[in-house]
């Protein structure tokens, strides 16, 4: 095996604001492996506050595990030993998808094929982050014009508190009427127990879908007493980044978003899914500052989901590269091998 890596600069057509701060752009890393005439390629895109650091330490990261050979080992076998050596999990997944990507094409194969998927899913949310009224109000329709959204995801958990999160939701309500979308809410974890509850019930009265990461990571012993007042379905995000972390939630929460990035990649998001399953929750898969390569390589596993949020291409002045398109407001999976993704000037 081979390996190169390409960083490059992703820049937001919006600046993306949640609960926990605002992302402009990020340096993202792209992993390249070859075998045999054939080349994989991954992405590692760093989540709000690591914009501009990941790249470097991915890379250092990935080249040092490269070090320890692995042209013998198995996926499974090679994301095993980069969890051993604590790689960061946006690293791991630019790798594993690299590597499920390169194997796909030597099958000859696209990617959900050959996990024995099909390529049917259901449409994804597009997002409109935290911002004043206003803002608000002329985005919204802009979003769902250019992008043929079917579903409008509003951030939430505002500093500012839950009457700011009110006036943000029944503006991004009011504006995406016409488009007849369904509407569904990420709070990032910006919300009090006291706080979720109530806003909880509040959304239920005005078309809510399902209410994402209500308290913040590490609160999970709050959850119970949300869960057991819900009047929407409760998926956690933050709170779940690998498999082991759905046995701990499974009684608190009614599913679980699953981002590449935060799992490490497709092997553990595929135990991730399988986990949920067994546990009788609901699935999603969502995104970080990601482009339209590790967004394919998530749409390969669309048909596992109930839920999608891969949307993060969408929101880039450009993106870099090339993949699984929107149709109908779904992102489909591209039919030729691999993940189907490539950056344009490669």
């Amino acid at each position: 095996m081979d390996f190169r890596f390409e960083t490059i600069r992703l820049t937001k057509l919006y600046p993306l604001a949640i609960s926990r701060g605002t992302s402009t752009g990020s340096n993202n890393l792209f992993v390249f492996v070859s075998q045999d005439g054939f080349e994989g390629i991954g992405e590692c895109a760093p989540g709000t506050g690591f914009d501009d650091t990941l790249a470097d330490l991915a890379k250092g990261q990935l080249e040092s595990l490269i070090g320890l050979g692995l042209a013998n080992r198995s996926i499974h076998e090679i994301y095993e030993l980069a969890t051993e050596h604590e790689v960061n999990p946006s690293a791991i997944a630019a790798l594993d998808m690299a590597l499920w990507d390169l194997r796909a094409k030597q099958a000859n194969m696209p990617l959900y094929r050959l996990l024995g998927l099909s390529n049917r899913c259901v449409p994804t949310s597009v997002t409109i982050g935290i911002n004043p009224v206003d803002v608000i109000r002329e985005r919204v329709p802009e979003i769902l014009t250019r992008t043929g959204g079917k579903s409008l995801k509003i951030k939430l958990g505002t500093p500012d508190g839950i009457e700011r999160d009110k006036e943000n939701f029944e503006a991004a309500r009011e504006s995406s009427a016409s488009y007849h979308v369904s509407l569904r809410v990420d709070a990032n974890g910006g919300w009090t127990p006291q706080d979720a509850i109530h806003m909880n019930e509040w959304l239920s009265a005005r078309g809510c879908d399902y209410v994402e990461q209500p308290l913040a990571a590490g609160m999970e012993d709050d959850l119970p007493a949300v869960f057991a007042a819900r009047k929407l379905p409760i998926f956690a995000d933050e709170s779940c980044r690998i498999a082991r972390d759905v046995l701990r939630l499974a009684d608190r929460v009614d599913g679980v978003n699953l981002k590449l990035m935060k799992c490490g990649g497709i092997t553990e998001a595929l135990r991730i899914i399988a986990t949920a399953r067994a546990c009788g929750l609901k699935t999603m898969i969502g995104c970080m500052g990601e482009s339209s390569v590790s967004i394919s390589a998530g749409a390969a596993l669309g048909a596992l989901f109930d839920h999608i949020d891969l949307d993060s291409q969408i929101n880039l002045k450009p993106d870099p590269a090339e993949g699984a398109p929107m149709i109908d407001g779904c992102v489909i999976p591209p039919e030729r091998p691999g993940h189907g993704a490539r950056l344009i000037h490669a």
